[in-house]
């Protein structure tokens, strides 16, 4: 059987105090997509469904929508599980009567070892296992065991699967977690502080497929099926050279899982530009890509006025800022020495220059210079 393996798409969130809602629906449209073109039997999203537990009105319609057109368009299941974004108790209202329409929802801990079973339009048949994303205290109070510690409280609920599990039967694992050692982004939510947050890939060896939700760069952990499918959108300016995908898997009834990484394009996409203003400028006017989500840093080590405006200009999506040509504590220092040995006629005509973009005539620099000498005399009374 075949299903698309998809998680974290944060439907909601905005980025720099912009809405992605546009960006995502349009990112959602291209898996609905391969939904039909790849014939799958089931979509599976592991975690991460909303930006925040309590999410937007029109978050809730954007995914109502998806949800909606999968359902009716390709009568195919989807399972999904609560990710630490998303509040369980919210994402699994009416669970119990969704599941009946093919819509499961898998936020409870406690029904971890009970199997979703999907039967694949080859005859193939998959037992599918949530672990929703839950932290030590709880899998400890819901339990009462003594648990401590991330990596055993989810070794404790794989452990309560493999207990029940039908060995003779494929068997897929979803999971919202962090892997030791996989690769961060900065647009994800810490777990905890200091690694504690961090399990184990060992116990996950023996399931067929283990799809894996929270980190956003697509990569594998002990071997190629346990795996992060990765966000569907780029949510950080770390994540700029990160290659966004959905992964097609497909399970046959005996032999190997074999996978496929099916690309999505963003509306527009998340970039750095670094270099000195002028040079931003003239590039930016023949851009084609002007429109795309920027973060430019400037490389000029004198003050620019109203960078900002000027850079939106060009580029209308500017959202952050960084002047690391004036950053250097080092340079920053030297540079404000010289500016206090500068004269303040001369630091007017560079104030002038930038606000006009040409030079100040000797005429006015003349009657400046008078001014100044005007005012200097009447601080000297």
């Amino acid at each position: 059987m075949k299903f698309i393996h998809t998680s974290d798409w944060h439907i909601g969130r905005q980025f720099h105090n912009v809405s992605l809602l546009e960006d995502q629906k349009y990112v959602l449209e291209q898996i609905i997509d391969y939904l039909g073109s790849e014939e799958v039997d089931a979509l599976i999203i592991s975690g991460d469904i909303y930006d925040r537990s309590v999410p937007p009105a029109s978050a809730v319609e954007v995914l109502d929508d998806v949800f909606h057109r999968v359902s009716t368009q390709f009568n195919i299941p989807i399972i999904i599980i609560s990710g630490n974004h998303d509040s369980a108790q919210r994402l699994s209202f009416a669970a119990r009567q969704l599941k009946e329409v093919g819509l499961h929802i898998l936020g409870d801990i406690t029904k971890v070892d009970t199997p979703i079973r999907v039967t694949g339009k080859s005859g193939v048949e998959v037992n599918f296992y949530g672990i929703p994303y839950n932290d030590p205290e709880e899998v400890r109070n819901t339990f009462d065991e003594k648990i401590s510690g991330y990596n055993a409280a989810h070794t404790f609920l794989v452990d309560k699967i493999k207990e029940s599990r039908d060995e003779k039967k494929r068997n897929v694992l979803l999971s919202h977690c962090f892997i030791g050692g996989a690769i961060e982004s900065d647009s994800e939510r810490p777990l905890s502080i200091g690694g504690a947050d961090n399990v184990s890939y060992e116990p996950l060896m023996d399931f067929d497929y283990v799809a894996l939700g929270h980190l956003h760069g697509p990569q594998f952990r002990g071997k190629e099926t346990i795996r992060y499918s990765g966000s569907i959108m780029k949510y950080s300016f770390s994540e700029q050279h990160q290659k966004k995908a959905v992964t097609l898997v497909d399970i046959p009834e005996v032999g190997e899982v074999s996978m496929k990484q099916l690309p999505l394009k963003s509306l527009r996409n998340l970039r750095i530009i670094e270099d000195e203003m002028d040079k931003i400028l003239e590039e930016g006017k023949t851009d084609p890509n002007n429109e795309d989500y920027i973060m430019v840093r400037l490389t000029d080590t004198h003050a620019i006025l109203d960078a900002m405006g000027k850079l939106r200009e060009v580029y209308p999506n500017v959202l952050h800022l960084e002047k690391t040509g004036i950053m250097k504590t080092g340079e920053k220092r030297d540079m404000n020495r010289e500016m206090l040995k500068r004269k303040p006629i001369d630091m007017f005509h560079d104030f002038y220059e930038q606000v006009s973009g040409q030079k100040i005539t000797d005429e006015q620099s003349s009657a400046l210079e008078g001014i100044l000498k005007s005012l200097n005399k009447v601080e000297a009374k």
